[in-house]
């Protein structure tokens, strides 16, 4: 199919042949799970769970709370053993509620476990219903609900399922895997979300570095003449949602919109087979692809791991390190998070650990910008990161939002081409927390004097309620005081009228003497 061109884009050196020859392994169950009940964008799970209770695989730990929001499930069966803070999988390293469960040993899947004998034969309603309450988000590190995603057709017209299988970051290979590996149930779950969504068109779109998943994805799909391979140039970050979409469409989506408003939705490989499970065999999500490598691990592998398995269990696995890493980095090297520590546990968004050398990192120390304008031809978003950072770094702000600040996807193009190693993403990261904290105090501040407005509001209508009702107790004690003269004086007048009727009545000749 036609390709359209983007502006800007790297091409790193991808390191995937580390793990790509690696088939995917089952991971042993750990002896504790720490499961977050946040691991998706939106509200946290609450929890649905007690300490000691026992629980089988698929059971619902966590409910989801409001629209956007997901449910988290038990991966394996076993023991509850409390509901606290531990370490999120975050570079923060701050404590989150955590379910800690303890396996049985016996992986026991829940009694109510079931699944559908024939997807098609549901409403697009009930398909997304499935999709929200087995607590599917997007795998490929958004982790938007996928049931939100699948409920657009309700709000725009939507024609067309794009699969972002491009997996355009460096060292990740477990997209790959996942299609060469699972392809029909992958194009199965396609199928279902383009039902749910109401699609007749769709898109699977592959990087040509992974030509046996390309080729894996074609024989699959053959039966079906509305899937379409896609097979994109080899380029980062290819794998961004908007600009997948303009290099298959040659439309551009709105600067803040989303792909939905030109009629295309984007989802994810390992989703569409998290779909395919929970429709077919009624599976919630309850564990996922990971790849783990770098050239400080032992034995690089693919690996499917329950949520709520610590890092250091991975690491374990795959033999630990052959050498002391310089950085660990969950996800990709471009727009991964630096892992606080082995302990965390792995979460839905958890595609990838990286354990990187100094040798991959090429850390050196920043120098001043000689505006060479590198930055500028590497940004796919049309930017001009140079002039951002400089605002930036004066503490403009204001201005940095003026230059597109808010447009940036932190893809981090822009930061492997600086010759002067300047950290461009972290100057926007820091920009984009701030002007968030910024606007958060605004809103603060604005909800505070709304609050104090209402609360003026409310006790000059108490004081004017208070006025009205002295005013009417005074009317009514002086209508009450006016009708008792006036009753008084009644009774005077009519007690007098009496007097002189009762007084005797003399003659004429008595009146004379």
């Amino acid at each position: 199919m036609k390709l359209f061109k983007i502006r800007g884009g790297v091409h790193p050196d991808d390191r995937k042949q580390l793990a790509a020859g690696q088939s995917i392994e089952s991971l042993p169950m750990p002896a504790l799970l720490h499961i977050p009940l946040q691991q998706h964008i939106g509200a946290p799970a609450s929890p649905a769970v007690r300490r000691g209770q026992m629980v089988a695989k698929g059971d619902l730990l966590a409910q989801g709370q409001g629209v956007i929001s997901a449910p988290v499930h038990a991966p394996t069966s076993g023991r509850i053993m409390g509901v606290g803070s531990y370490p999120a999988h975050h570079a923060s390293g701050l404590s989150v509620p955590t379910i800690t469960l303890k396996p049985d040993g016996e992986d026991r899947w829940a009694d109510h476990i079931q699944g559908v004998e024939d997807p098609f034969a549901l409403e697009p309603e009930a398909v997304a219903e499935r999709v929200a309450k087995a607590g599917i988000v997007g795998l490929g590190g958004a982790t938007f609900p996928a049931a939100v995603k699948l409920n657009l057709r309700k709000r725009f017209q939507v024609h067309t399922l794009v699969i972002n299988g491009a997996e355009c970051e460096p060292y990740l290979t477990c997209d790959d895997r996942l299609m060469r590996e699972c392809a029909n149930a992958v194009i199965d779950g396609i199928r279902i979300m383009a039902h749910a969504l109401g699609v007749k068109q769709i898109i699977v779109a592959i990087e040509n570095n992974k030509p046996e998943a390309q080729a894996a994805m074609a024989v699959a799909a053959s039966a079906y003449p509305d899937i379409r391979i896609a097979r994109l140039p080899t380029r980062y970050p290819m794998g961004s949602e908007k600009h997948l979409v303009q290099t298959l469409t040659g439309r551009e989506t709105p600067a803040r919109a989303l792909t939905a408003e030109i009629g295309v939705v984007v989802h994810n490989p390992a989703t569409a087979f998290a779909v395919h499970e929970a429709l077919r065999f009624g599976y919630p999500l309850v564990s996922r692809v990971v790849t783990v490598t770098g050239g400080a691990i032992a034995q690089p592998r693919n690996l499917r791991v329950p949520l709520g398995t610590k890092v250091q269990d991975l690491l374990d696995h795959c033999g630990g390190f052959k050498v002391d890493p310089t950085r660990l980095i969950s996800g990709g090297p471009m727009m991964g998070q630096p892992l606080p520590s082995t302990r965390v546990p792995m979460v839905k968004g958890s595609n990838g650990v990286l354990a990187l050398t100094a040798e991959e990192t090429n850390a050196r120390e920043p120098m001043p910008c000689i505006r060479c304008g590198s930055c500028v031809q590497a940004c796919p978003c049309g930017l001009v990161p140079l002039e951002m950072a400089s605002h930036t770094r004066i503490g403009d702000l204001e201005g940095a939002v003026e230059l597109g600040l808010m447009d940036c996807i932190g893809c981090g193009s822009c930061a492997y081409v600086c010759p002067g190693h300047i950290p461009l993403v972290q100057f926007f990261n820091y920009a984009k927390g701030e002007m968030a904290a910024r606007g958060r105090a605004k809103q603060k501040q604005a909800e505070t004097k709304r609050l104090a407005e209402q609360r003026t509001a409310r006790m000059e209508a108490i004081k004017q309620a208070k006025r009205e009702a002295m005013a009417k107790r005074k009317r009514e004690m002086a209508a009450k005081k006016k009708a008792e003269a006036e009753k008084k004086a009644a009774a005077e007048a009519q007690a007098a009228q009496e007097g002189q009727t009762d007084r005797p009545v003399r003659s004429a000749a008595e009146t004379e003497a």
